[in-house]
């Protein structure tokens, strides 16, 4: 049973959200060609789990690095801070996200647990990949709000204090940021063996590759900067108005890294995700179009597929489901 290229037969519903209500979780969708996505991922209960330190800063730039790596991706900015964090990424489809994110949250997840003595899980749930068009306005709104992160939060008065890993120095200075991977695979080898070893014999330098903004991309190393610094500015004069206004002062880096990794936060409310960003309203129904003809395509071959056709072709760019369960055959 294959799939027709022509869904109008779909067109009567009206949201994305209907489409797949009943799904649990967005389908993971990529346009043709790739896209640019601002990823982010929080953890279990909001806990402090990604609190800063020097260490945990060299093992968060090697783990991405190590996840850029595999997978081929193209980094464009990135900011973690104590309890989320976020990326943007240029990604050709949504298997090299998947394979990206995959891989850095389960490394990550296993040097966070070891470095604090964490035994439940770390990740509230899977990464949201929020889609950011094309537009320069766009993409520049989004650089600017992970900017703003540690700032807005009154931890840090300016971006470029925030203790830990982001891309704002290497954006600016030109050298690519630069951590640490574990190889625990030898690591264990040895221990096993019996080797006397320490796990620094086993620390490897990475560096994170930084690509240009796509809105960016035209422009000199020069320009960039000037760019991004505007930006940084905007941040800092944010965060000296809300002293005025609030008369509190943020609580500083170092006080930052002194918070108990395993605090949950006051507020620790989780605010519902976008499914695009964009700046202008036909750009944003025009996504919304294309991901509800995506996802009434995936629903209809589901739904052949769970009434046991054979057959089923789901659309290009998707994660299929597995078979349905085959009874056993009575005898």
């Amino acid at each position: 049973m294959e799939v027709p290229g022509d869904l109008s037969w779909h067109r009567q519903v009206q949201r994305p959200f209907l489409v797949f209500g009943g799904m649990g979780r967005r389908l993971r969708y990529t346009p043709p060609g790739g896209a640019l996505f601002e990823v982010t991922c929080g953890t279990f209960q909001r806990r402090l789990l990604l609190r800063p330190s020097p260490q945990l800063r060299a093992i968060t730039l090697g783990v991405l690095a190590r996840a850029q790596e595999q997978s081929g991706i193209a980094i464009h900015a990135f900011v973690f801070l104590s309890n989320h964090y976020h990326l943007l990424v240029t990604t050709t489809d949504a298997a090299q996200l998947a394979q990206f994110v995959g891989y850095l949250n389960s490394n990550l997840a296993r040097e966070v647990a070891r470095l604090h003595g964490w035994e439940g899980k770390v990740w509230a749930r899977r990464y949201e990949a929020i889609l950011v068009s094309d537009e320069d306005s766009a993409q520049v709104e989004r650089l600017l709000y992970l900017v703003r992160q540690g700032c807005k939060e009154g931890l840090v008065d300016d971006p470029l204090e925030w203790p830990g890993a982001t891309s704002w120095q290497a954006m600016l200075s030109g050298d690519p940021p630069t951590g640490i991977w574990f190889d625990r695979t030898s690591e264990c080898h040895h221990r096993r063996n019996g080797a006397p070893s320490s796990e620094h014999d086993f620390a490897i330098p990475q560096t994170v590759t930084l690509t240009p903004l796509p809105a960016w991309a035209d422009l000199s190393a020069a320009e960039r900067r000037a760019r991004l610094e505007d930006l940084l500015d905007l941040a800092r004069t944010e965060a000296r108005s809300r002293r005025k206004e609030t008369g509190r002062r943020a609580i500083g880096p170092k006080a930052v890294q002194r918070l108990d990794p395993l605090s949950i936060p006051i507020d620790s409310r989780r605010r519902p995700a976008p499914l695009v960003h964009a700046t202008s309203r036909e750009v944003r129904l025009a996504f919304l179009e294309a991901y509800r003809l995506f996802t009434a395509a995936y629903r209809r071959a589901a739904d052949a597929l769970r009434a046991g056709f054979a057959a089923v072709v789901f659309p290009d760019g998707c994660f299929p489901p597995p078979g349905p369960f085959r009874k056993p055959a009575i005898a």
